[in-house]
């Protein structure tokens, strides 16, 4: 028997009120009982499409059907109340409630006198946990719970409101490989109860193991949907960007040099005062790219922001070319050949409202070539600067004078990655450098750590995609906790191996 249609969306228009056109007539077919991958690049449309179909944002124009029925949704709860519950990539969790009200709120009706059923509500929730035997201690707040378990709590919020079909924005993110095949064995395990499951993801090889069908959305219009088992991360890429991406790094073998940042002993702070790192040791050289892999929040963070002079140490020392850079401010460490890609660039790499100039100038604007006279910036130079970064990175922007804000965020992070090493570094420190960044970007960006790597340069990569650390890294350190668990080769060890340091088990354990 045929599967019947779930949802259809037909001529689906988004214009935003500045005139951006996000979506342009989309139709998507999803039946029931299937797994939907959904793949674009950064500002194709996608999750503007999916925030519509959960009755976030309201098209310009456009159908939505429910089982064949038209439908008009005011708010989120109109969709859940149609069946339909979205995983935000972004978590929606109240920090200080514990699981389970996190998971009942929003269910407590209207009214002076309206409440709900506790009790009632942990035994549905404990059954349904047990038939999904997806487990998370309801009592705890969530603050004190890892993100792979702040995840499942949001899984079990839109599952315990009966949807049929679940929405997830980018779910493994922040898993480690343990942890995204779990997910899988549930969404697997919800597909054969009749679930249907819309995947966004950029990560292509995930995308191939899990879903049936994959639609790519290109600015804002549909290029075509395939079935996964014809599909390959090759043709995914092409049909996502328009062109041939080269999925694999090369790589060549190189020997690395003396010790570029060394690190002794750091022990940091978190900002709540515990011990995010604890007596952590490490160096990188010149000619390598050491890599930092873990789930976040592990005191990755706080690791590199004492490095790079944004966080004052507990203990230990930090050197750069053998000079002492313990506790010096940003400035100075710019000075001695330093360069730091932030993990959040839109509130550490960029100001949004200021021009692509005034961003590439960041960090470079007390350079003599960049001034008239003391503290008088020279405005042609610098847009000449802008411009060389354009070109020779190759964004794509609207002119050197056009608000930051009106990049995407793919060449947004390019403009970073272009300002930091256009000040000469020896050290370039990249936390997330791909983070939310399309396939395009990525394999730019990729590519280019590795280029400064071949050119001598010292790179310290921190991130949160394993697989871009595997990748990319001639040696990488495993932290749990802020300590590591193992600093290994990534050709020496297997993902397995990998994900239970991730977890918090010691290398020498493991190879017992």
């Amino acid at each position: 028997m045929e599967k019947q249609p779930i949802i259809e969306m037909k001529g689906i228009v988004k214009v935003y009120p500045d005139g951006t056109k996000a979506l342009k007539g989309v139709d998507l077919t999803v039946y029931q009982g299937e797994i939907l991958g959904l793949l674009g690049e950064n500002g194709a449309g996608k999750t503007t499409l999916m925030k519509i179909l959960f009755g976030m944002l309201h098209p310009t124009s456009g159908r939505i059907l429910i089982r064949g029925k038209e439908v008009q949704f005011r708010s989120p709860s109109d969709a859940i109340t149609h069946g339909i519950g979205m995983v935000h990539q972004h978590f929606t969790l109240v920090e200080v409630f514990d699981a389970l009200h996190n998971i009942i709120l929003g269910m407590e009706g209207h009214g002076l006198f309206s409440r709900i059923d506790v009790k009632k509500a942990r035994e549905k929730l404990q059954k349904l946990m047990n038939d999904l035997n997806f487990q998370v201690p309801l009592d705890v707040p969530v603050e004190d719970l890892p993100v792979g378990v702040q995840q499942r709590i949001e899984i079990l919020k839109m599952l315990f409101r009966d949807i049929d079909v679940l929405i997830l924005d980018e779910p493994t993110a922040v898993l480690t490989p343990i942890e995204v095949e779990e997910l899988f064995r549930v969404l697997r395990h919800l597909k054969e109860e009749g679930k249907t499951i819309i995947f966004i993801s950029h990560k292509l090889n995930e995308v191939i193991e899990l879903t049936d069908r994959v639609t790519v959305i290109r600015k804002g219009e549909v290029i075509g949907t395939v079935e996964t088992k014809t599909a390959t991360p090759q043709l995914l890429a092409r049909m996502m960007v328009g062109r041939d991406v080269v999925l694999r790094i090369e790589k060549p073998p190189k020997e690395a040099g003396e010790p570029i940042l060394k690190v002794e002993n750091l022990s940091v702070k978190g900002d709540r005062g515990e011990k995010a790192v604890k007596s952590l040791s490490f160096e990188v050289r010149a000619g390598e790219i050491f890599g930092i892999a873990g789930v976040e929040g592990n005191g990755q963070t706080e690791l590199i922001e004492a490095i790079t002079g944004l966080r004052k140490p507990e203990n230990g020392r930090v050197y750069l070319n053998n000079v002492d850079i313990t506790g010096k401010g940003p400035r100075e460490l710019y000075g001695l050949g330093m360069a730091h890609i932030p993990e959040d660039r839109t509130h550490m790499g960029l100001i949004l409202e200021m021009t692509v100039t005034e961003n590439a100038l960041l960090g470079l604007q007390w350079k003599r070539d960049f001034q008239r006279w003391s503290g008088v910036i020279n405005w042609r130079r610098a847009r000449g600067h802008a411009k060389s970064l354009i070109e020779e990175f190759d964004i794509s922007a609207p002119g050197t004078e056009a608000p930051v804000k009106s990049l995407s965020g793919g060449n947004q992070q390019k403009l970073i990655v272009a300002r930091e090493v256009s000040k000469a570094p020896v050290l370039i420190v990249a936390a997330q450098p791909t983070r939310g960044v399309d396939v395009a970007s990525t394999e730019y960006i990729r590519n280019y750590l590795v280029k400064l790597r071949n050119e001598g340069k010292a790179v310290l990569l921190v991130s949160a995609d394993l697989d871009e650390v595997v990748q990319l890294s001639d040696r990488m350190g495993i932290i749990y906790e802020g300590e590591f668990m193992g600093v290994v080769k990534p050709e020496e060890v297997s993902t397995e191996e990998i994900g239970m340091m991730m977890g918090g088990i010691r290398y020498e354990e493991i190879r017992k």
